[in-house]
């Protein structure tokens, strides 16, 4: 296959980089960010024509915060001309805009690849708070003609019932939610032949055979997609388990981890840049691990997620970085050490934050708590998290935690 690999990798880039260079040439005369980059790196007119982009290093979500810092909101890589509808905030804190026109983060063909278009009502399960993944895949839904159900994330019963009451045909959301859902209509006794949803793409966490197995007794056709909040839709599946088509409007590169340049096989990260310029993310890292892989029809394929770059960890579809919780959990009262756990129960994350109390590890710290003191230093503690992560943990009083545990303990299985 390597052959083959090596060709399909080369064809997809020389297709786009006469619109790469199109986009960037222009964003570096209205763009003050991009021109700042470009000339740092002494990228000119004769590498952009030549194609070489892979001179242009490549932007971490952490060189996006800095820039950001330094020229609110969104460090000048808007240009003078953008039309933002609406702003996002992603943690970090990040801003994202939401600029002018329909689908402006491009999920449509991922949603037509499930089978979605006029007629369907999509129950959107992404959250439509202050983050833009429900924004993302309504506007989306919305180009294609379909309706959407604002269901954001929660109030499964109403959710499970609007399923029955308004004849729900499609859902956006995670592919656990969508489980939990399922789980919700039965536990309510809603009549089987009500159960209208045939059609899924799910996004944000891994789609395990298992799972996907469980979902297709239920819905006809579940399809997984890959994409961020900064760069919208990056790759999706036509058929399931077959590897991601890259999407439109973006180039998208497999990248060593060392010195950011392109690769054709093995491992490395996504990086992405939009073919927009008046928002232009050049060369932008996503922090997720990817390979490019062919597809049964010998076209070009992303492998899926294979894992990240760094500390950061995905629960419940948004990221937790070390850092972050540091920052929460930083001058606690009460406490001594802490750390958090991620577990995946039933095709559902599961996050507990275990807290060893003030007074030192060890020793019975946690047992000797009296009952009032433990429920009420659990529930500061849990406020904290909700208030700080947007979203919310179990919180368990130990004894103590061993030396080297980390702050972010990964367990879950993904079989």
């Amino acid at each position: 296959m390597s052959g083959a690999l090596h060709a399909a990798v080369g064809a997809y880039a020389a297709r786009l980089a006469p619109e790469v260079t199109v986009a960037i040439k222009r964003a570096r005369a209205s763009v003050p960010a991009v021109a700042d980059r470009l000339a740092e790196c002494g990228i000119g007119d004769e590498a952009l024509l030549a194609g070489d982009f892979d001179g242009i290093p490549v932007m971490t979500k952490d060189d996006l915060l800095a820039r950001q810092l330094a020229r609110p909101p969104f460090g000048d890589f808007l240009a003078a001309d953008a039309v933002v509808r609406r702003v996002f905030q992603s943690p970090g804190p990040l801003y994202e805009p939401q600029l002018d026109g329909p689908d402006p983060w491009r999920w449509s063909p991922a949603l037509r690849a499930a089978g979605m278009g006029e007629g369907d009502l999509v129950l959107n399960c992404f959250g439509y708070h202050l983050s833009p993944a429900g924004a993302m895949f309504e506007e989306g839904a919305l180009a294609l003609g379909a309706r959407v159900l604002p269901g954001g994330i929660g109030n499964q019963d109403l959710q499970a019932r609007a399923i029955a009451d308004l004849g729900v045909t499609a859902y956006t959301g995670l592919p656990s939610y969508l489980k939990a859902i399922l789980d919700r209509y039965d536990a309510l006794g809603l009549d089987p032949a009500r159960w209208t949803l045939q059609r899924a793409l799910v996004t944000a966490e891994p789609l395990p055979d298992s799972l996907r197995a469980t979902l297709r007794e239920r819905v006809e056709t579940v399809l997984m997609a890959y994409g961020t909040a900064e760069a919208g839709l990056i790759g999706y599946e036509t058929t399931p388990g077959g590897g991601l088509v890259p999407a439109p409007g973006v180039l998208v590169e497999v990248c060593d981890l060392d010195s950011g340049r392109p690769i054709v096989e093995g491992e490395g990260q996504v990086v992405v840049t939009l073919l927009r310029p008046d928002y232009p993310m050049i060369r932008f890292g996503t922090g997720d691990l990817s390979a490019w892989t062919l597809g049964a029809d010998g076209s070009l394929r992303l492998a899926g997620v294979l894992g990240r770059v760094g500390a950061a960890v995905k629960v419940r579809g948004m990221f937790l970085h070390p850092r972050q919780a540091a920052a929460v959990m930083a001058g606690m009262p009460g406490v001594s050490a802490w750390r958090f756990v991620i577990d995946r129960v039933d095709h559902r994350d599961e996050l507990r934050c275990e807290i060893v109390p003030a007074g030192g590890a060890g020793a019975g710290a946690g047992s000797g708590l009296d009952a009032a003191t433990r429920e009420q230093l659990v529930a500061e503690v849990g406020e904290r998290i909700r208030a700080g992560l947007r979203f919310g943990a179990t919180v368990c009083v130990v004894d103590e935690i061993a030396d080297g545990a980390g702050s972010i303990a990964d367990e879950r299985d993904w079989s």
